[in-house]
C-alpha cells in the first residue's frame, strides 16, 4: 500500500503542480505581450489559457497533500520534522497561489493594471509571488528526497 500511495503522491505532484508552476511562470510575459498588442486575439487567448491551466490544476493539486498525508500515515512518519516542515511549506505555497497568484492573474485577464506601466508593475508583482510559489515547491521536493532526520532509510 505504501508504494502505491507514494507513487500516486509523486504522480499527482508532477501532473498537478508542474503545470501550475510552468503556466504561472509563462503568464507574466504573455500578459505583457497582450497589453502591448490589445488587438491581438491570440495573445489575449494565451493569457486566458494560462490562467485557466493554473486555476484547474490548482484544484487538482489538492490531491498532492491528501495523498502525501495518507502516505505519511501508512509509513508512520506523520510526526517527523521533514513531514511537518513539508506540510507547512505546502500550505504556504497554496496560500501564495490562492491569495496572490490566481487573483493577480484574474485582474490581468479582466484587463486590470491601468495601461502599460500598470501592467508592468502588476506582472512584476505576479512574477515575484509566482517565484515564491515555485521556490516553496522546490523546498518541499528537496525535503521529500533528503528527509532530514528520517528513520525510513532515505
Amino acid at each position: 500500500m505504501t508504494k502505491l500511495l507514494l507513487t500516486l503522491h509523486v504522480l499527482a505532484a508532477i501532473l498537478a503542480v508542474g503545470p501550475v508552476a510552468v503556466a504561472a511562470s509563462m503568464f507574466g510575459p504573455a500578459a505583457r505581450r497582450a497589453a502591448e498588442s490589445p488587438d491581438d486575439v491570440r495573445a489575449r487567448s494565451t493569457v486566458g489559457l494560462l490562467h485557466r491551466i493554473c486555476r484547474v490544476y490548482a484544484g487538482v493539486g489538492i490531491a498532492v497533500p491528501v495523498l502525501g498525508l495518507a502516505t505519511a500515515g501508512v509509513m508512520g512518519v506523520m510526526g517527523d520534522a521533514w513531514v511537518i516542515a513539508s506540510l507547512v511549506l505546502t500550505m504556504l505555497a497554496a496560500a501564495a497561489l490562492i491569495v496572490f497568484v490566481l487573483p493577480g492573474q484574474e485582474r490581468l485577464v479582466e484587463g486590470g493594471g491601468g495601461g502599460g506601466e500598470g501592467v508592468a508593475a502588476a506582472t512584476g508583482r505576479l512574477a515575484m509571488t509566482t517565484g515564491i510559489f515555485n521556490v516553496l515547491w522546490v523546498a518541499v521536493t528537496v525535503l521529500m528526497i533528503v528527509r532530514p532526520g528520517s528513520t525510513t532509510g532515505a
